[in-house]
Parts: C-alpha cells; sequence; structure tokens
C-alpha cells in the first residue's frame, strides 16, 4: 500500500506541474495587463515599467515560468498583484470558508441521496422508484447559479427564513479563530449563537451546491444496490429471516460503496468548480470568490495558487477514495 501511496503522490507532482504549466500560459497570454489596472489609468510609462519590472513581467514568459517554479519549490507562491500580500497568506484565510461550504455539501449530498437510492433500489419499478428518479433528472439538469437565484428569491425574498449572503451575521462577531471553520470555531468557544447563525448561512449555499451532487449519489446508489440485491448472498440471508433492513444496510450497501466512493471523488471536482459559482452568487469570502476576483483582475500569482491548490485537493480526495475501497472490499489489494 505505501507503493501505492508513494506512486500516486509523485503523479501528484506530475500533475500540479502539468496544471501550473497550462495556467501559467493561458493566463499570461491573455491580452490584458493587470499592471495598468494597478496603476491606474493616469500612470506614467515610467510608473508602468516601473510595476512590471517589480513583478517580473517584463522578462520572456518562458523565463518567468522558470522563476516562477523555482519560487513554488520553496514554497513560494508570490504575491498577489491586487491584494499585495503573498497568495499563500490569502489562501490561508480564504480557504477555510471554502472548506466548511464543500464539506457540508458533500454532508447533505451523502445523508440525503444514499438513502434515496437505496429506498429507489428496494421499490423498484413502483411510484417512490420514479420519483426519486425524476428528481435526480432534475438536479443534474439545473445550473448552479440559476438554483441559487431561485433558493434566494424564495428562502430570503418570500419567506424570509434564510440570510441571504456571509458566512455570519453582520451584528455578530466570528469566534476566535483556531480552524478558520465558524462551525468548529463557535462550539470550541461554546458560542452557540454564532453556531446556529454560522449554519443558517451555510443552508442556503450548501443545499444550493449539494442539490447536483446529490443527484448523481441517488443515481449511483440505486444503480450499484440493485446489483448486489440481485446476488445469492442477499437471497440466503433473506432464506435465514434476517431482518430487511439489516440486509439492506450491513450486507448490501458495503457491497454497493466502492462504486458510490468513486462518484463521490470524482464529483469532488464537480464541487469545487461549483463552488466559484456559489460564493460569488452569495458573496461567500472563499477561494472561490477570491479565484473570480484573480480572474477579473488578471491576478496572475493568485490565478496559479488558487489553480494549484483545487489540483492537489483533487488529487488528494481521489487517492483517499482509492484507499477507502480496501475498507469496503477486502478483495482489493495494493
Amino acid at each position: 500500500m505505501f507503493r501505492v501511496i508513494f506512486r500516486r503522490l509523485a503523479f501528484l507532482i506530475l500533475v500540479l506541474f502539468g496544471m501550473s504549466l497550462i495556467t501559467f500560459t493561458v493566463s499570461h497570454i491573455v491580452p490584458a495587463d493587470p499592471i495598468r489596472i494597478i496603476a491606474g489609468q493616469r500612470a506614467t510609462k515610467e510608473t508602468i515599467e516601473l510595476y512590471r519590472k517589480q513583478y517580473g513581467l517584463d522578462k520572456p514568459l518562458p523565463v518567468q515560468y522558470v522563476i516562477y517554479m523555482k519560487n513554488l519549490i520553496r514554497g513560494d507562491l508570490g504575491d498577489s498583484i491586487i491584494s499585495r500580500r503573498p497568495v499563500i497568506e490569502d489562501l490561508k484565510d480564504y480557504f477555510p470558508a471554502t472548506a466548511e461550504l464543500v464539506g457540508f455539501s458533500m454532508f447533505l449530498s451523502l445523508i440525503i441521496g444514499i438513502p434515496l437510492g437505496v429506498r429507489s433500489a428496494r421499490k423498484r419499478g413502483r411510484i417512490t422508484d420514479h420519483s426519486f428518479r425524476l428528481f435526480a433528472i432534475l438536479g443534474v439538469s439545473m445550473p448552479i447559479f440559476w438554483l441559487g437565484l431561485v433558493n434566494q428569491l424564495i428562502f430570503y425574498g418570500k419567506l424570509q427564513v434564510l440570510p441571504i449572503d456571509g458566512r455570519l451575521d453582520m451584528f455578530l462577531v466570528s469566534p476566535e479563530r483556531v480552524t478558520g471553520l465558524y462551525l468548529v470555531d463557535s462550539l470550541i468557544a461554546l458560542d452557540f449563537e454564532v453556531f446556529w447563525d454560522a449554519l443558517k448561512h451555510l443552508i442556503l449555499p450548501g443545499a444550493t451546491m449539494a442539490f447536483g451532487i446529490l443527484a448523481v449519489v441517488t443515481r449511483m446508489t440505486r444503480t450499484s444496490m440493485l446489483e448486489c440485491l440481485n446476488q445469492d448472498y442477499i437471497r440466503t440471508a433473506q432464506a435465514k429471516g434476517l431482518r430487511a433492513g439489516r440486509i439492506t444496510y450491513i450486507h448490501a450497501l458495503k457491497n454497493a460503496a466502492p462504486p458510490i466512493l468513486t462518484v463521490v471523488g470524482l464529483q469532488t471536482g464537480f464541487l469545487l468548480a461549483g463552488d466559484f459559482l456559489a460564493e460569488t452568487i452569495f458573496n461567500w469570502p472563499g477561494i472561490g470568490r477570491y479565484g473570480v476576483t484573480a480572474i477579473t483582475n488578471m491576478d496572475f500569482p493568485a490565478i496559479m495558487g488558487v489553480t494549484l491548490l483545487i489540483s492537489l485537493i483533487y488529487v488528494l480526495v481521489n487517492l483517499v477514495v482509492d484507499l477507502l475501497y480496501t475498507f469496503f472490499d477486502p478483495r482489493i489489494k495494493y
């Protein structure tokens, strides 16, 4: 197993190198000049050249990339052109908000999607099954930006039961930073008012992002469960008189788990991509909104930092999924 982990980590280096090369090239060949944005419209030619030299943009593109990679190896992601801060510090500030939102969305997807898929498989061909399948089709068909706006209109504009944006009410003080996750930090501080307010702010963006993933998880759970419920060991368990719930959730679901895990790993990338839209719509202060601001202002170091971080998370999540296969299916050996 350690050999597999080592190989995957080596592959991770290749992935990050490829992503850095593609992102660096594409972001720098776009016909836009971030120096004019930070220098201002009335800046003189000498001032613009001074800024260009300061950020190393006066050198040929291959030279700029080599310099960037040398700094990256030392853990230096450069300084943001817009915030004038080290990009790594910006990511440390913004990433916990994204981690909380993505984690909450995935949690909703699993605790709702898996039971729906199991129920649909057990009621195959009935009205319940058809209803859940229709729900799954709707889930994968609705764009995040449209669903987010509709949720804001209904739950904030009409019902006024949930906040429209942000992580916390403006009249509340954020908890002392330990992890950067408001739910966790507020529990550590035993500040339940902040905890409930942070949870309410999570529901709309979290549910919006989770809806599409939930539909995919439901469909995959149903398909995988149908295959397992037709196996001989399930009929043997039924013949022994085991309860239907035990057969379904202990015997069948555990064997149906590997394909579901695969979908969860792949959908992590979808969540991270949808996070850009959700954070923009709900004014969520995470790396998604930070990345959108960086792209809008052609902040090259920030764009590179966000891209590499998302690539790193995606590969690591899929590595964890591969390792979990051995827990659910002992026949899998690395």
